[in-house]
Parts: structure tokens; C-alpha cells; sequence
């Protein structure tokens, strides 16, 4: 029963409703009311320090007309009717402020409004501490119209969080999941990376990955930042391409602080598992200057962060390879792993805003981000001549392989635009670029060195985390040669141009304050991936002597593996130059080149409609928003003796309805509802139209596939209690239409002929439901030194159920079976144990996420379903400040030694396992205000 309205190809009566949207908006305006057109302004700053306060509502209390402080801590409000007013000025944690005003018919009035703490030391928690960071957050959350969550920048630096979707991770309703033991991507009530938008300042933020429209978080620093704010109902004039929630990350910005801001911090972290220290450099700073006939009327930001951190895991895996055939737990394969890592993290932000008159303000907005991954990887592969239960002995074979690679991702993101405001009315426009990539240089894609003949009374133990008892061959280098080498090489591509123009409009209808909102946006994404591959094989046929081939010509020293018996590591060099005298193009796989290259062009073009009322205590903000969606792609056709272009298109369009509503039960609680509708387009390695068969096996992307569409709704309750205080529960409810999958066709009308037929599919329906709840408090009222004990926790409780379909011979037809979602944990949660002075903090956190399922390796059969295994992660931070502007810092992430980990069919069986060791970090922040 979706709320969404699809008219697919081509919808006339859709179509001729885009068009006329904005003339039938322009016009109902031009018909209403004429109201006088004097005008509020001002800014809201906390005294001692000058820093602007966002967040903060303020209200004309005869007119219950209300605005929110924005990033610079101003606020506008148009079509006030001459007369004399009360202004009131409500920030959590402080006194509400009022003040008698004056209101001239087309003129401006301004009132500025101070925080004054009551004792000086009183500022440094309402904007430095911990509990002045969340109150930030609340101030925000509380003043949105839909429901938000939001982190400040001091906020971010609270705990040991690397990057970007390590910070997210302590929100209400979000998880993330690891690489490495690092944040990389990032769920949001449930819903998978891939089911998620990514913005920054706004704009669209495409994915470095080649197949995925997930952003790995992981490339952009933390240092970088203001703030970050996750929108989990959305609005109509945002994009509607997110059905978990849509995730903001704000840089810097000079009219974020007054005046002169400057920060330096130098930081050495070290890893307990490979004895690595590594360091970190980061400087921000911003500057406001008087232009023209202007005062303190540009600000310029900018920023440079760079960290090379050195680490590594250890790694034992089946691989989901378990028989369970008879009741029996047999395993078929085991890999141990051992990873040597570094990765480069540098970014650089640079901001220009210029406020060119009272009524114009313009901003140029740049981030760029590089992040370099360097890894090598030692693996042995050990296959079991028989599937053999824990303590079986039995002959395997063997291979020892070594990948070493480097990878950069690069992720730019340039925006221009700005805001006009005439009278009661609002212009925005903005035009951006976005552009991130992958590059890959040629490297050793695999080394392979197989066992001459099979290793003998080879056993293991334990199936969590399974130990290979082995004999001494198994670690003789004599007893392998080489028998595959692969190089590689990839590039990744992905712009994303757009153009976006919106116009508000301010009045009241009857005494209700009112407000109508209108506009489009243009979007132009292309997106290509190139792959290289060559494969040496038979090298005893090119003059390799058994000498030549034997690993021990290639053996470099044991690696420090933590698991079990590793043997002996691959020298990558040796490895590189024995091959470096053949001729490469001999050796060139263009099918393995061919099949995964791509290139998609997808063009969005949205329109919307939307307005607010308030009544009484009652706002309502309704509205309606349009996209057409045209999509094309080229890939390949390879059918075991000849390639062909294969080329694809499609169009789709959406009409999204949606509903939201605020009620203040009083000055401090208010209720929460909405009804959205949003949708979630397919992945690219899903729609790339990529065809390949062997012999009776075909694999195939599906382009023809339609967009995941989702009707929510959410309700919800807030109460907030001072400063940096509040309880809150939510509960949601998404009804997913379209939900895709992997399958297998082999056996229906199309591929009868075939054993087996990999593609995509839409399933029927899913749905996904849950409560969010969220507690903060400051204990103030306890006595010294308790009163600065700051207590914060969160939890989520979800469910999905999805339905997959696959063709099933022995019932002649198409069944089906239940399933979760993919990457939705049941329970998430997070525990923060915090406490302020005026000049020391810490804080102890606790991140709690519950089992997932990660892959469904067989659609008919649950029993072979993977999923990663809870986990809990402890970290901790501790904060002194030296003198007024330096501070120094210690943290400890990962207390607990958390491996990952995960399994098939249940917990006792592993799919693989990893651990990464405790990381410590010491560091030094200076900061000038």
C-alpha cells in the first residue's frame, strides 16, 4: 500500500503538472494578500566569547510568528505588520530573553541578543564543553521542522573519531560499519549505506566506489567540519533519493565565530597490534574583513588535515563454507589472513561567504578530500581433500597468495550560490560541481604459489575462530611454486553537475503566520568504471626452471600473525620483477577487462511545492515534490567467443507527497508527526549492462530495474530539560516497494537451458519498523564537583521483513521465502559517561550494535545466510586545558579489543573473523577564539 504515485516512461498529465507547478505557485501568491512588509533582523551570540548560536528560536509573541537562528547565529523575519511588538529569544540552558521592538513599514528593525552566563566560567560550558557541543545539537533538533539529529564540530573532537562516520555513530537510530576496524559507511535506522544520501553544504555527494552509491565517510576528515546533521524525514524541497535518512556534512565557515579563529592540533597514535605510531597534523582558521562600505561583511575559512596511520589485522575465514548437509557442520575451506596497512587521510577545505549588502549574502564553498590506502595482504588458502567436522584429520591442498596494492580515493565538492531576500520574499540559487574517483596504478592483483602436492594430516580446531594444526610442510617454501600471477589496474569516475533556485515567501493568512516555497533543481551525474587485467599462468612454458618457480625464491620472513602457524611471507618485489621480462599484452584477460567496465549517465530534474502554517501551537508543514529520472548505460556482452556493446536506457518518474506536524504540549515538550514518501535508485553494478556466459552459466546486470520506493511514517514525542538535556521517543514505520536482490533464473522460461542465471531482481515489498529512543542530562543541580556529570544514551529497536523470490524446479515455478534486510541491526544503542570543569573533561562511550544480516548466499536457502555477529566498541577521552587556548588530550579507541566478526547460519560458525588491537593517541590543540 505505498503512498508514492509512478507513472513510468512518459506521463503526460504528470509532465503538464511539473510544468505548471511553479506558474500556479507564482501566481496564488500574486492573488493573496498584501501585507505591510517591515522586516526583524538580528543575531544571537554568546557575550564573552562572541561565538554565533544557531539553533536558537525566536518568536514575536503577539504574532506567534517564529525564525531560527541560522550558522552565523542571525535570524530574518519578513511581512511584519507595523506596530509594537515582543521579541523573545530561547536558546536551551539559558534563561529566555525578551525585549520591546518597533516594527516600520518597509523597514528593517534590529535586535541582537547576547548570552550572558551568569559567571564567566559558565561560558565555557555553554559553548565549548561537552555539554555545550550536544546543546548545539538540541537547539537544533528541537527548532527543525521534521526530525533531525545533529553533531557540532567540538562535539566531534569529544571522542577518538577518526573520520566522518565514526562521529555519526554515537546519533540516535545510527550505526556504521567497519573496514578494518575503521568507520567506513554509515546505516541510518536500519538501512543499509547504499540506501542513504550523502550531501555536502547541500550537495550531492557522489560515490568514489565503482559500483555503489554509498560514500565511504571514511576519505573526509573530522577536522575539517562544522557540523554534521542527519535529516531523517525529509522535506520536499530537499532530494528524495533516501530512505533511511539523508546525511549532511557542513564545512567550515568564518561567520561560524567571531572574528579571528585559528586551531592547530598535532596528534601521534599508536596501535598495539603492529607496534606502528603514527601522526597527524591539522590547522582551521577564518577571518572576517570590512569590504567596501560594509563592516566585517566577508569571512574567509580554510583548513588542512593530513594523517598517515599505520596498522594492520589478523584474519581467519571460512568464507560461508560450511556443508550442513544431514545435520552435519562440515567444512570445506579455510583462509588465514594477515594485513599490513597504511593509509594517508589529507583534506583541505577553503570558504569564502560575502555578505554583499543588507539583503544579498553570497558564498563560494569548497572541500577537497584524498585518502590513500596502501595494503598488502598474505593469505593461505587451505582446502580440505574431504569436508571434515573440528578435529578431523585429512589431506588439503594448499595455495599461499600475496595482493599488494594502493588505492586512492579523491572526493571534491564546489558550490556557488546565494540568497536575495525583496520585501517578504527569499531567493536561493546555487550551482555545483561534485566529483570523487578511484584510482588503482597497476600493482600485483595476486600472487599465487600452490602446494606441489597436497599437504598431509592437516586438521583444525575450533569453528568460531578456527585454528589450523598443521605439519612442518605446511610451512616449508620448498613444497610451493608458482602458479598464477595477476596484475591489475582500475580507474573510477563519478561527477555529479547541478543547478538548484528556490523561493520562499513570508505572510499570514488571517492571524496564522504562514510560509510558501517553490522551486527546481537540475542534476547531470556520469559515472564510469575501467578495469585492466593481466594473467600469467603456465610460466614453465616461459622458461621458468623449477628453481624459477619455487617459493622459496620469493620467501620474505614470517609475518607477526596472531591466529595460528602462518609459515613463511611473499617478497611483492621478487614477485613483480620475475615477471616484468615477458610481454604484458601476451598475457592480457579482456574478458576479465572488458566485462567490468561501464559508463552511466543518469539526469534528475525535480520540482516541488510547499508550505507552512502555523496554528496556535500547531505547525504544519505540507507539500509535494516531483522527479524524472533518465538513465542510460553502456556495457559489455561476452558470450564465450565474442564481445558486443550492450547499451541500455530507461526513465521513470516520481510524484512524493508528504505531510509534517509539530505540537507544543508547552515551552519545553512538543509532538512530532510525518508522512513522506521516498525512493532509492538501484546501485550501478546493479543496473550496469554487463552480460557474460559460460557454457551453461550466465551472469547479468538487470538495467531494466526500478527504483526502491518507500511511504513512511514517523511519530514522536520531545521533552527538553535545560542545558544539554532531553528525553525523546520516536517510532517509524517504511513500506518498501521494489526491493531488489540478488537471484538465480536458471530454470525459468528465458534460461531454462541454463545451471545457473546471476542477476538482479525487484522483490514484492519489505518494511522495516522501530522506536528510536534518546536521554541527555547535565546533573547541574548536584553538588561540587558532581555537577558537572554529564549522562547520555540512545537506543534503537527495529524490524524488517523482506520477501525474496527465486525459481525452485521441484515445485515448477517461482516460491519465496521471508528474509531481513540487509545491514539492518534488530538493536543499536550508545552509552556516554561524561564529565565537565572548567578546565578538564572526560568522557567514557560505549557503541552497541546487534547481529546483521551481511550476504544471502543462497536465495533458496536461509541456512546458508551470513551475518556479522554484535559487537560493542569502548572508547575513551580525556581533555585538559593547559592554558585558556591549549589544550592537551589523550584517547583510547577500542578498549575492548572488538574483533569482527562474522558467520553463517548461526553463531558457532565462522564466516570470518578479524581483530585489529587497541589504538592510543596523545595530542596537543592550540585555539585562538
Amino acid at each position: 500500500m505505498t503512498q508514492i504515485y509512478k507513472n513510468r516512461r512518459t506521463s503526460s498529465i504528470t509532465k503538464q503538472w511539473s510544468r505548471n507547478i511553479l506558474a500556479c505557485a507564482v501566481g496564488a501568491l500574486a492573488a493573496g494578500n498584501a501585507f505591510a512588509d517591515g522586516r526583524i533582523s538580528g543575531q544571537l551570540t554568546a557575550e564573552i566569547s562572541g561565538m554565533p548560536l544557531q539553533g536558537s528560536r525566536v518568536k514575536i509573541e503577539e504574532l506567534n510568528q517564529t525564525a531560527v537562528t541560522a550558522r552565523d547565529g542571525r535570524f530574518v523575519m519578513s511581512g511584519v505588520k507595523p506596530g509594537s511588538y515582543t521579541l523573545s529569544v530561547s536558546y536551551l540552558g539559558v534563561e529566555t530573553m525578551t525585549r520591546e521592538i518597533t516594527v516600520t513599514d518597509n523597514q528593517t528593525t534590529v535586535a541582537n541578543f547576547k548570552i550572558s552566563p551568569e559567571r564567566p566560567e559558565q561560558e565555557y560550558v555553554i559553548v565549548l564543553g561537552q555539554a555545550g557541543s550536544l546543546n548545539k545539537a538540541l537547539n537544533r533538533q528541537r527548532s527543525a521542522d521534521n526530525v533531525v539529529s545533529a553533531v557540532s564540530a567540538d562535539a566531534i573532537g569529544q571522542l577518538p573519531d577518526t573520520n566522518v562516520s565514526e562521529a555519526l555513530q554515537r546519533l540516535p537510530g545510527l550505526s556504521i560499519e567497519r573496514d578494518q576496524g575503521e568507520g567506513r559507511y554509515v546505516r541510518v535506522r536500519g538501512l543499509g549505506p547504499d540506501y542513504n544520501a550523502v550531501t555536502i553544504n547541500g550537495v550531492s555527494l557522489p560515490s568514489p566506489d565503482s559500483g555503489r552509491r554509498a560514500v565511504a565517510l571514511d576519505v573526509i576528515p573530522s577536522d575539517l567540519l562544522e557540523g554534521l546533521v542527519v535529516t531523517k524525514t525529509l522535506t520536499p524541497d530537499m532530494d528524495a533519493n533516501a530512505l533511511g535518512g539523508s546525511i549532511d556534512i557542513q564545512s567550515l565557515s568564518a561567520f561560524d565565530r567571531d572574528g579571528n579563529f585559528y586551531s592547530f592540533t598535532a596528534e601521534g597514535s599508536y596501535n598495539e597490534l603492529t607496534d606502528n605510531t603514527s601522526p597527524k597534523l591539522a590547522l582551521t582558521a577564518s577571518d572576517q574583513f570590512s569590504i567596501g562600505s560594509g563592516t566585517d561583511n566577508l569571512g574567509i575559512a580554510a583548513g588542512v588535515s593530513w594523517y598517515d596511520r599505520q596498522f594492520g589485522s589478523d584474519n581467519v575465514e571460512t568464507g560461508g563454507a560450511w556443508d550442513f548437509d544431514d545435520g552435519a557442520a562440515l567444512l570445506e575451506e579455510i583462509e588465514q589472513r594477515d594485513y599490513t596497512i597504511e593509509r594517508e587521510r589529507s583534506g583541505m577545505t577553503f570558504n569564502v561567504d560575502y555578505k554583499l549588502s543588507e539583503n544579498t549574502d553570497l558564498y563560494w564553498r569548497n572541500l577537497y578530500s584524498k585518502y590513500t590506502d596502501s595494503e598488502q595482504r598474505l593469505s593461505n588458502i587451505v582446502e580440505f581433500e574431504d569436508a571434515v567436522g573440528a578435529g578431523d584429520v585429512t589431506n588439503a591442498e594448499v595455495a599461499r597468495e600475496l595482493k599488494d596494492r594502493s588505492e586512492t580515493q579523491e572526493i571534491l565538492s564546489s558550490s556557488l550560490g546565494g540568497s536575495t531576500r525583496v520585501d517578504s520574499w527569499t531567493f536561493d540559487y546555487r550551482v555545483a560541481l561534485s566529483e570523487s574517483g578511484e584510482d588503482e596504478p597497476q600493482h600485483l592483483g595476486g600472487a599465487a604459489f600452490a602446494s606441489i602436492d597436497d599437504i598431509e594430516g592437516v586438521s583444525f580446531s575450533d569453528t568460531t575462530t578456527p585454528y589450523l594444526n598443521t605439519p612442518a610442510s605446511f610451512s616449508d617454501a620448498n613444497n610451493f611454486e608458482l602458479d598464477e600471477v595477476e596484475l591489475a589496474q582500475s580507474s573510477t569516475n563519478d561527477t555529479d553537475t547541478s543547478w538548484q533556485f528556490d523561493v520562499t515567501k513570508d505572510f499570514f493568512i488571517g492571524a496564522s503566520s504562514a510560509m510558501v516555497k517553490f522551486g527546481g533543481k537540475y542534476s547531470d551525474r556520469d559515472k564510469d568504471s575501467d578495469v585492466e587485467i593481466w594473467v600469467y599462468e603456465d610460466l614453465d612454458e616461459y622458461g621458468f626452471s623449477d628453481e624459477a618457480l619455487s617459493m622459496n625464491s620469493y620467501a620474505a620472513s614470517n609475518p607477526d600473525y596472531t591466529l595460528g602457524n602462518f609459515g613463511p611471507g611473499i617478497n611483492s618485489a621478487a614477485v613483480a620483477d620475475a615477471v616484468s621480462g615477458l610481454d604484458q599484452a601476451e598475457f592480457y584477460s579482456e574478458e576479465d577487462s572488458r566485462i567490468e567496465d561501464f559508463d552511466v549517465s543518469e539526469q534528475v530534474s525535480a520540482a516541488y511545492l510547499m508550505g507552512r502554517i502555523d496554528l496556535g501551537d500547531l505547525r504544519l508543514l505540507a507539500g509535494v515534490r516531483y522527479e524524472d529520472t533518465d538513465f542510460s548505460a553502456q556495457g559489455t556482452r561476452y558470450d564465450g567467443d565474442n564481445f558486443e556493446d550492450n547499451n541500455a536506457d530507461n526513465q521513470y518518474d516520481h510524484l512524493l507527497p508528504s505531510l509534517h506536524a509539530r505540537y507544543a504540549l508547552g515551552d519545553n515538550t512538543q509532538l512530532r508527526a510525518s508522512w513522506t514518501n521516498t525512493l532509492v535508485r538501484p546501485t550501478f553494478d546493479q543496473l550496469a549492462p554487463f552480460f557474460v556466459i559460460d557454457d551453461e552459466e550466465a551472469e547479468f546486470g538487470n538495467p531494466e530495474l526500478e527504483p526502491l520506493e518507500s511511504s513512511n511514517i514517523d511519530v514522536g514525542i520531545e521533552h527538553y530539560m535545560g542545558l544539554a538535556g532531553v528525553v525523546s521517543a520516536f517510532a517509524y514505520y517504511k513500506d518498501i516497494d521494489n526491493f531488489i536482490y540478488q537471484t538465480d533464473l536458471a530454470g525459468t522460461p528465458m534460461y531454462a537451458d541454463y545451471d545457473e542465471a546471476i542477476t538482479y531482481a525487484n522483490g514484492d515489498s519489505a518494511e522495516i519498523y522501530g522506536v528510536e529512543l534518546a536521554f541527555s542530562k547535565q546533573f547541574t543541580s548536584l553538588p561540587a564537583p558532581f555537577n558537572g556529570l554529564l549522562l547520555s544514551a540512545n537506543a534503537t529497536f527495529s524490524d524488517s521483513d523482506a520477501t525474496l523470490a527465486y525459481y525452485d524446479e521441484d515445485a515448477g515455478g517461482v516460491v519465496s521465502r521471508d528474509s531481513a534486510m540487509p545491514s539492518q541491526s534488530d538493536t543499536t544503542g550508545n552509552l556516554s559517561i561524561g564529565y565537565d570543569a572548567s578546565r578538564f573533561s572526560m568522557r567514557l562511550a560505549a557503541n552497541y550494535k546487534s547481529e546483521y544480516l551481511l550476504e544471502v548466499q543462497d536465495v533458496s536457502d536461509a541456512v546458508q545466510d551470513v551475518y556479522v555477529d554484535e559487537q560493542t566498541q569502548l572508547d575513551f577521552s580525556a581533555r585538559y586545558y593547559l592554558t585558556e587556548g591549549m589544550q592537551l588530550y589523550f584517547e583510547a579507541a577500542n578498549l575492548t579489543d572488538e574483533p569482527y566478526y562474522a558467520y553463517v547460519n548461526e553463531a558457532s560458525y565462522n564466516a570470518q573473523y578479524e581483530t585489529y588491537g587497541l589504538t592510543y593517541k596523545l595530542g596537543l590543540t592550540i585555539t585562538n577564539f
